[in-house]
């Protein structure tokens, strides 16, 4: 198998080469454009790409649904930062901050469509079951996204919920993407259930990560500023482990979200998060569902190889710092 940076360039070259419409239609499509080649981790068509090496069968045979699924996932962002009043994505303006919300929505809803285009070049015996896999986790990413939505106005939320609502909102897709690997290279029923459970671990070891990372991270790494998770009172790991916690430092903590949007606020529940030790538990709460996925990955058929491939590209996401 390849190291994994070798996947994320072949994706990364196959991007790049997406040719769009032009002229009377920029309009429409310069903002796909614009958010595709934003860069990023291509973890998602990576995963696509090195599932289906694992099980066999050339990388190059994945290249466009592998495409597809990262279409996908730029689609949701764009529809996020609308949602989330997000101005910076990777460092750079948001589309609706760079063009304006009606227009993100539009060529949200068309990055939808070219995604669904790419994902179903594949040879007619999968694809119903490669369509399936893309549509189900479709619908749980919005799941989760409607859950997310709805945790903003609730006080508490219990962590269990919390974490269903990671599992939907960011471990089906990488779920979708490593399972539809699976299917393009031939890999049994059994197999490919078995890699979707490994991606939906995966994605809540990463989300956690990423929950950390808003509060504890560098910015100039990390893409965005520092802190957008507590200024916007948004649910995240550490918030909702913390709260359930209870006890004086939780009912400090509650107060301190009160606060308005600011420095002031975020140097206040960072200080509670640090007292309370959770940058340790979100590590520690990271590394086991790490593990989960590494185990989800030991019960296929993979060779010892291509397990060791995945338990690197496990270490090398969770500890990132970006």
């Amino acid at each position: 198998m390849k190291r994994v940076s070798e996947y994320s360039a072949l994706a990364e070259a196959e991007i790049r080469a997406l040719d769009f419409p032009k002229g009377k239609l920029d309009a429409l499509y310069a903002p796909i454009a614009y958010g595709m080649q934003a860069g990023g981790k291509r973890l998602r068509p990576t995963l696509v790409l090195m599932t289906a090496d694992a099980f066999g069968k050339c990388p190059d045979k994945a290249l466009r649904p592998a495409v597809g699924i990262e279409m996908f996932h730029n689609f949701t962002l764009l529809h996020d930062d609308v949602m989330d009043k997000s101005d910076l994505r990777r460092g750079r303006p948001t589309v609706h901050s760079k063009w304006d919300a009606n227009t993100a929505i539009l060529s949200g809803d068309t990055m939808l469509t070219l995604a669904t285009k790419l994902v179903s070049d594949v040879d007619d015996s999968i694809l119903r079951q490669v369509l399936d896999t893309f549509n189900n986790q479709a619908l749980r990413v919005y799941e989760g996204q409607r859950l997310d939505m709805d945790f903003e106005n609730q006080d508490e939320v219990a962590l269990d919920d919390y974490i269903e609502m990671i599992k939907a909102k960011t471990g089906a897709l990488l779920g979708g993407a490593a399972k539809i690997g699976a299917l393009i290279g031939g890999a049994s029923k059994e197999d490919a259930d078995r890699m979707y459970e490994f991606g939906v671990m995966l994605g809540v070891a990463f989300q956690i990560e990423d929950d950390y990372l808003d509060t504890f991270g560098n910015a100039d790494t990390f893409g965005k500023p520092i802190g957008g998770d507590i200024n916007n009172n948004k649910k995240t790991f550490l918030m909702v482990k913390a709260i359930a916690s209870g006890g004086a430092n939780a009912e400090a903590l509650k107060a301190a979200l009160k606060l308005p949007a600011g420095p002031t606020k975020i140097k206040a529940v960072t200080r509670i998060y640090e007292t309370m030790g959770m940058p340790a538990v979100s590590k520690a709460e990271a590394a086991a569902y790490s593990s989960k996925a590494l185990a989800a990955i030991k019960k296929t058929s993979l060779s010892d190889d291509a397990r060791e491939a995945y338990r690197k590209l496990i270490e090398k996401l969770v500890g990132r710092s970006k």
